[in-house]
């Protein structure tokens, strides 16, 4: 599977510009198998682009910009839909690919089949549980440091009202 990424070569806008660079440059990193296709300078790229871009996903214009990306003949998304994915690490998931052992994105997609077979539940329920306490206890902390907070500006409060009291004794005294 060869993931095709609609480009625009000699684009004027400076943003497009950056989105491009952003997904190609991403896709570098990652090793992943890509086909940059320019829209501004093969008019069949640009077409075949606008046609296979689902009505829903267009912009209200109805002519969607680069950086436009597909898995082979399936549409994959926009650069915006792109970014949530990378901030999400599914990006593999979004491209339609297998991810790579190891990554991140492998991990959450085995915790999910797991949860989704129902083996190793009690696991699942374990790290819940374990989660939970955890919580709880930061919650406990959490609760202890408002309590000194507040023990600390109860003494200064009443350190304020002794001085007070002080200054107030030494004026009756003249």
């Amino acid at each position: 599977m060869v993931i095709k990424v609609f480009l625009a070569s000699s684009s004027g806008s400076t943003a497009i510009k950056k989105k491009q660079q952003d997904v190609v440059g991403f896709l570098e990193a990652l090793k992943v198998d890509y086909t940059q296709l320019d829209i501004a300078c093969n008019e069949e790229n640009r077409m075949w682009m606008r046609q296979n871009v689902p009505v829903e996903k267009k912009p209200a214009n109805g002519i969607p910009l680069p950086p436009q990306i597909f898995n082979e003949e399936s549409y994959c998304g926009d650069y915006e839909t792109f970014f949530d994915a990378k901030e999400d690490n599914m990006v593999y998931d979004f491209l339609r690919l297998p991810p790579p052992p190891g990554s991140k994105e492998a991990e959450q997609a085995s915790k999910a089949l797991i949860v989704e077979n129902g083996t190793h539940a009690e696991e699942t329920n374990a790290e819940k549980s374990l989660d939970e306490s955890r919580a709880r206890e930061e919650e406990g902390e959490g609760q202890e440091e408002e309590d000194l907070q507040s023990q600390e500006e109860e003494e200064l409060r009443q350190l304020e009202e002794e001085e007070e009291a002080e200054v107030q004794e030494e004026e009756e005294a003249e």
